[in-house]
């Protein structure tokens, strides 16, 4: 005989054995099956003891009658959410159903349950259905918005709905036009900014380093984007010439004046005799501060030098000098050649 087919058999035999050997447990006892038909709810022919815990099954038809309608109503409208989920859409109405006909007093539950069938109606087709399951979740909660939104699926002609759309369909174009105006402002912004850099890096013109939690940013990103406390930024003009906000320090007087302006192409002595010819400011009272007896210096940080440059230079001559390494690009030291023979 086959092995295997010798297993099987010894498996079936010791069965037999345990089964002809073990009394099935559970089973109606001859001798006392009326006291034990007399359990079941069915053939009950009196009422049991208080302790339901005796009797199971009269516990659970007890708990169906006496159960609170609001607990009956969540399990309708879970199991209506699961049948929903499924795609079983005329099971999932009737379980709604079922639930609203407890008539539970939590208006949020019933408003929950008008607009799950809603949802299911609309599914299967019964729209008018779906538009008054709509109406009736709003009488229970007004500003249900799950209901109001489905009413405006399903219903374009009612005026109030149609009004709410109206106002939402507005709101929506302004955002989206908000957004569009916004995007297309970033988008110029960082143009302009690319080309202010780009002509800055394109004229060698190196810039004092300035700390930053960006460590990809670079000086060229802080002076395109920072502004001074007068609001004055460097400006790339339509020729695309630059021209600087700059600051003149008369150390001797601890005086200063700002230029928001300062072309690239316009020299110092420019600037100095317009500004210290005729009407010489109030603090110079031994009038020394004439423009051709100014010198003017810029500080190189890293070797903490002054350097004295040509008044007859341009900004630009000026800002592409060799010694600038690490200087500011907008301050620069104006003296008279009395005082600085003195110190």
């Amino acid at each position: 005989m086959d092995p295997k087919q010798e297993e099987e058999d010894e498996v079936m035999d010791q069965f037999m054995d345990k089964f002809r050997t073990h009394k099935y447990k559970g089973a109606f006892n001859e001798e006392r099956w009326e006291e034990e038909f007399n359990k079941i709810p069915m053939f009950m022919k009196k009422a049991p003891d208080d302790d339901t815990e005796k009797t199971p099954e009269l516990a659970c038809l007890q708990s169906i009658l006496t159960d609170d309608p609001e607990e009956l109503a969540r399990f309708c409208k879970d199991e209506g959410n699961d049948y929903f989920k499924e795609k079983k859409y005329k099971k999932a109405i009737e379980a709604y159903t079922e639930g609203i006909k407890k008539n539970c007093k939590d208006q949020e539950l019933n408003a929950v349950l008008y607009t799950n069938r809603a949802a299911a109606q609309f599914h299967i087709g019964n729209y008018r259905s779906s538009l008054n399951d709509a109406i009736a979740a709003r009488k229970q909660k007004p500003d249900h918005l799950k209901a109001i939104i489905r009413g405006l699926r399903i219903s374009p002609i009612e005026k109030k709905l149609l009004e709410i759309r109206a106002k939402a369909d507005k709101l929506q174009r302004a955002a989206d036009r908000d957004a569009r105006k916004t995007k297309q402002a970033e988008k110029k912004k960082q143009t302009e900014k690319n080309s202010l850099l780009n002509a800055i890096q394109s004229r060698g013109i190196r810039l004092q380093e300035q700390r930053s939690d960006d460590d990809e940013e670079t000086p060229y990103d802080n002076i395109a984007s920072s502004e001074n406390a007068t609001g004055a930024q460097v400006v790339l003009d339509e020729n695309g010439r630059l021209s600087w906000p700059v600051l003149f320090f008369y150390p001797e007087h601890s005086q200063t004046d700002f230029i928001s302006a300062f072309h690239e192409d316009s020299r110092f002595c420019d600037h100095l005799t317009a500004m210290f010819s005729e009407d010489l400011p109030p603090w110079d009272t031994e009038r020394k501060y004439l423009a051709h007896n100014l010198e003017v210096y810029f500080e190189d940080e890293d070797s903490e030098c002054f350097y004295q440059i040509d008044p007859e230079r341009t900004l630009l001559e000026t800002m592409q000098h060799s010694s600038r390494g690490n200087s500011s690009a907008d301050f620069f030291l104006i003296m008279s050649q009395n005082w600085t023979t003195e110190i």
